[in-house]
């Protein structure tokens, strides 16, 4: 019976025990935490005497570029050539894929102004905003892919720019879908592929 009230006397101090280490795991949890809350570092634009300019921001090493945006591709990231004037061919060829990439880009970043058909009339214009120019008219037409690439990078008059928004191979895919609009409202019945023209016609001419 003495061994049976021993073993009872350390059953009860099991969950004590149990309860101290897990005050004493959290204890130390916190110790750290704060640790790293104290630790020695300089916060931006937070002057420092360590450096003869009082300044604790080192300036970055001329030519000194971020991984990942070299953008060493002139044509493609800016839509220019060496002249600095608008490209009108594209930096890479141009498939179903990517203007059905653009067409995607373009409902959701562009619509809401422009339109589906791009002809200017999108929803917020019909709730009082500034109406944008028409992908119809013969002066858009006619301008160069890299205009257009330029203005949607930069933006242009009430629209601002979309750099940050659209990466610059969807503002391509985006240039190669409005060239697909502009087209199909001034295509004429040659320049659709056989197949497609019977089928649109259903076999009559």
């Amino acid at each position: 019976m003495a061994d049976s009230g021993e073993d009872a006397g350390m059953a009860d101090w099991k969950p004590a025990l149990r309860w101290v280490l897990v005050l004493a795991l959290a204890a130390a949890t916190v110790a750290c935490r704060q640790d790293m809350h104290d630790q020695p570092k300089f916060i931006p634009l937070r002057p420092s005497t360590f450096f003869d300019d009082g300044r604790s921001a080192r300036p970055l090493t001329d030519g000194t570029v971020a991984r990942g945006q070299l953008d060493d591709d002139a044509a493609f990231y800016t839509g220019k050539g060496p002249d600095g004037k608008p490209l009108d061919a594209f930096p890479f060829p141009v498939t179903r894929e990517i203007v059905e990439r653009g067409q995607e880009r373009f409902n959701i970043y562009c619509t809401p102004c422009h339109g589906r058909l791009g002809d200017g009339a999108g929803m917020i214009v019909r709730r009082g905003f500034r109406r944008p120019p028409s992908y119809h008219i013969d002066r858009l037409r006619n301008v160069p892919n890299g205009y257009l690439f330029d203005v949607i990078s930069k933006g242009f008059g009430a629209m601002s720019d979309y750099a940050t928004q659209i990466a610059p191979a969807d503002r391509w895919a985006i240039v190669a879908y409005i060239r697909a609009l502009q087209l199909s409202q001034y295509a004429a019945a040659i320049d659709v592929p056989p197949a497609e023209l019977e089928r649109m016609t259903g076999g009559s001419k």
